[in-house]
């Protein structure tokens, strides 16, 4: 499924979002623009507050009765399950047929185990694990790695397209979705790991971080990975988008799936170290790019606005 220009302003279905965070917010307020009404959550009543004042609503309870589709973007397979069966367990108070879009990095197995009980709910479950950062997610052109029932991609349809500029339908059970991302976060998290790497070694032979920046943007060693977080080096801003603690939660899952096939992954399993070590230094919630503070402070470097 692909976004079309078609306006969506005739459709005001009720969406309802747990997890108002960096991609959560933008999503909210992508479906907001497409002619929804939306609920949203969170922990941050000041994300709960730029909703209501882009004109959403706070989600509670007996709101919840309204919302024909919910979605959940928090951290992890915990949160998840806690936000729809534990406390407070909003899927009791969704209506009968609603359709849960899960988008927490999780593992195969928790997103089959989260669909049989959406089921036996009279729910359907949409495994959605979704990638693109904050900038995309606020302009709803998300990557959306999603599987489940046909009726769960239907009753989703709304928000997908407001959210998505590509739905990759990935079959009709939950977890291979989550099996897609985990292979993206493989990929994501060695390629930033590997940015933090090559920007200290240049910086080691007396090459400045600009100059790496601007040569290997433009050369075969690039990646999106690359190109998206060394500007943030140079700039030496290290505001999280994707803080560095994500990655042990992500590319843990991604070894533990592995193992669980017998498959070995010394790539990722050592950037899963870099990013244990960076978090043991004090780095954990600063953006993922602070990887490179890491390389540097072990070899005596230094980077664009640090001593």
């Amino acid at each position: 499924m692909s976004k079309t220009s078609d306006p969506k302003t005739t459709d005001r279905g009720t969406i309802a979002f747990v997890g108002l965070g960096a991609m959560g917010l933008g999503m909210a307020q992508s479906c907001l623009r497409a002619g929804h009404r939306v609920l949203g959550l969170d922990l941050n009543e000041g994300a709960v507050a730029r909703l209501i004042e882009a004109g959403g609503e706070k989600l509670t309870p007996d709101t919840a009765r309204d919302a024909a589709i919910f979605v959940s973007v928090v951290l992890n397979a915990a949160q998840t399950r806690a936000i729809l069966y534990d406390d407070p367990g909003f899927a009791r108070h969704l209506p009968g047929g609603a359709v849960i879009v899960s988008c927490a990095t999780i593992s195969p197995e928790d997103a089959r185990d989260n669909a049989a009980q959406a089921d036996g709910l009279g729910l359907l479950y949409l495994d959605a694990p979704i990638s693109g950062g904050a900038a995309r997610a606020a302009q709803g052109e998300l990557s959306i790695m999603a599987s489940g029932s046909r009726q769960a991609f239907e009753a989703a349809a709304p928000a997908l397209s407001a959210m998505a500029q590509s739905v990759h339908d990935l079959g009709p059970e939950a977890g291979a979705g989550s099996a897609m991302k985990a292979v993206n976060q493989l990929l994501a998290g060695v390629h930033i790991a590997a940015m933090g790497e090559a920007l200290a070694l240049g910086i080691s032979q007396g090459l400045t971080p600009e100059r790496i920046l601007q040569v290997i943007s433009v050369s075969a060693g690039t990646s999106w990975m690359f190109e998206n977080r060394a500007p943030r080096v140079v700039e030496g801003d290290y505001e999280a988008r994707s803080a560095v603690d994500i990655w042990p939660k992500d590319l843990g899952i991604v070894t533990e799936i592995a193992e669980s096939a017998a498959l070995s992954t010394p790539v990722a399993g050592a950037a899963l170290a870099r990013f244990r070590e960076a978090s043991s230094k004090g780095l954990g919630a600063l953006d993922d790019s602070a990887i490179t503070q890491l390389y540097a402070s072990e070899a005596g470097l230094s980077l664009p606005g640090r001593a």
